[in-house]
């Protein structure tokens, strides 16, 4: 019979010996790239029972950056099964090893030495494993042996990475030890963070491709589903309750077509919702056409009333404004060039916040119209290279000829330029200039990307954390973005923290 058993099966073999009175060793984990350590891992949990099973964790739930797993599921699993210590291996069927534990019942589940420290742990992971194996008559048990890293290997010798963007991570790590660089997000925990900015839903629907019509030069598609986002200020302050106990959020929404509940629902528990209301105009949806086998963006209609506001609006806002700015440490808006934010609101903003992060995007319901130009105070500046040539009307000039000038006129301490595929480029009147790499693995979909590079910049920035630091773990969250379908997912924080982890391995 082969080594390799679905988890059911193994939950019956493990049942089995159970009954017969055999010990069970469990050992779960991603082992991708087997090496001697894992070996003697498996020997040292072999010794503790009679029968050693092993799970091993799917690649849905890898959480180590977008480019892992270097191995799939499958070819981890068989590495493992040709162990003779191994008497069974399974793919996991969840995230981590607590079902799985209730499930196969050992009574001995054992981890690496490297897990005795449960406070470095930053999943939690190891607390809830060993609560699991105790509620069903089991202990944790550590092996003690030596300590090998699959990470630093496959970093070293099977890298993903062009040759370029690991000889930066290889310089980066000598300027910057992991410890440092994770350091500012304990800081970030306390901060009272106040996101300001349009509330926007990203709405997706997905369609199939028949043909042309037979009357008009037209494409016809075929709806097949939809799917609904939280998307801009909403999106962001999501982003950033992951990494803070409280998020305020001021947004408006429309009065006609509020989605005020569906709002709601989507935010994080910590994010505090302070919604205004925008008489006779919709809460702003971005409706996207897809062409759903190869994921093609076909139309983007946009529902939206960016006239601009009342007076009684703008009242309430500045009422807001008044409130809430002197209450918090640190302040991200978010502009999306919509019509929210007057140049009353701006200068209230600029004057009252303490810490201030700022993004003014550029998009096709503002083009032209809409710069960055518009704030005289931040202390950070987030724009994509488009919208710093377009607010420079330069056309080609080096970037680095053009951010210092750039900052200048504008009054902005530090400026980080994203770059899509190329990184971004940070500048700090006193650190000077940056160049950090991009680290996304496979591009499913661009939207969000800036948001969630947004969120982690300011909160890095609000922790008083290096820029060049700041730049990199943006950088780490923009490429897991990236990974999935537009705000489908927002950002955890023990994912980004293993994503950091693993590239300064």
């Amino acid at each position: 019979m082969t080594k390799v058993l679905r988890l059911e099966t193994l939950a019956a073999v493990t049942a089995k010996a159970r009954a017969c009175g055999r010990r069970v060793v469990h050992c779960h984990g991603v082992f991708d790239l087997l090496h001697i350590g894992h070996i003697r891992h498996f020997e040292a949990a072999r010794r503790l029972g009679d029968l050693l099973v092993v799970t091993v964790t799917p690649d849905r739930f890898v959480n180590k950056g977008p480019h892992r797993p270097a191995f799939p599921e499958a070819l981890r699993a068989e590495a493992v099964a040709s162990l003779g210590c191994v008497d069974h291996v399974a793919v996991n069927r969840w995230p981590s090893a607590v079902e799985t534990i209730k499930l196969l019942k050992p009574r001995v589940y054992a981890k690496g030495s490297d897990y005795k420290r449960a406070d470095d742990d930053v999943t939690g992971g190891i607390r809830r494993e060993e609560k699991a194996v105790r509620s069903i008559g089991g202990r944790l048990a550590f092996t003690d042996d030596v300590v090998f890293s699959s990470t630093h290997l496959i970093n070293r010798s099977f890298s993903t990475f062009p040759p370029e963007v690991d000889a930066y991570l290889e310089a980066f790590r000598r300027r910057h030890p992991a410890r440092d660089v994770l350091a500012p997000l304990e800081k970030t925990r306390k901060l009272k963070v106040l996101v300001i900015g349009e509330a926007i839903i990203d709405e997706y629907v997905y369609c199939e491709a028949i043909g042309k019509s037979s009357k008009e030069p037209t494409l016809v598609v075929k709806h097949i589903d939809d799917e609904r986002f939280a998307g801009g200020s909403l999106a962001i302050a999501n982003h950033a309750a992951a990494f803070v106990g409280r998020v305020s959020l001021l947004a408006f929404l429309g009065s006609t077509d509020s989605s005020e509940a569906f709002v709601r629902r989507k935010l994080r528990a910590n994010v505090r919702p302070l919604l205004l209301h925008r008489s006779g105009a919709p809460t702003i949806v971005k409706r996207r056409f897809v062409e759903r086998y190869h994921f093609t963006k076909l139309l983007e209609v946009y529902e939206i009333d960016d006239s601009p506001m009342a007076a009684r609006e703008r009242k309430a806002l500045h009422t807001a404004l008044e409130r809430e700015l002197p209450r918090h440490d640190l302040v991200i808006v978010a502009d999306y060039g919509h019509g929210m934010l007057d140049d009353d609101a701006v200068k209230l903003i600029e004057r009252k916040a303490r810490r201030l992060v700022v993004n003014a995007q550029s998009n096709a319901g503002n083009l032209g119209y809409h710069t960055i130009g518009r704030y005289s105070r931040a202390d950070l500046a987030c724009l994509t290279e488009n919208e710093l040539r377009m607010e420079s009307r330069v056309r080609s000039s080096d970037l680095r000829r053009l951010v210092p000038v750039f900052s200048e006129r504008t009054g902005f301490k530090r400026v980080i330029v994203t770059r899509g595929k190329n990184g971004c480029l940070c500048w700090d009147r006193r650190e000077g200039f940056f160049e950090v790499p991009a680290f996304a693995g496979q591009v499913k979909d661009r939207v969000g990307a800036g948001d969630a590079f947004l969120s982690v910049s300011a909160l890095y920035d609000g922790a008083g954390a290096p820029l060049e630091v700041t730049g990199l773990v943006g950088n780490a969250a923009g490429a897991q973005a990236v990974a999935t379908v537009g705000n489908r997912d927002y950002l955890d924080k023990a994912a980004l923290v293993k994503h950091v982890e693993t590239l300064l391995k």
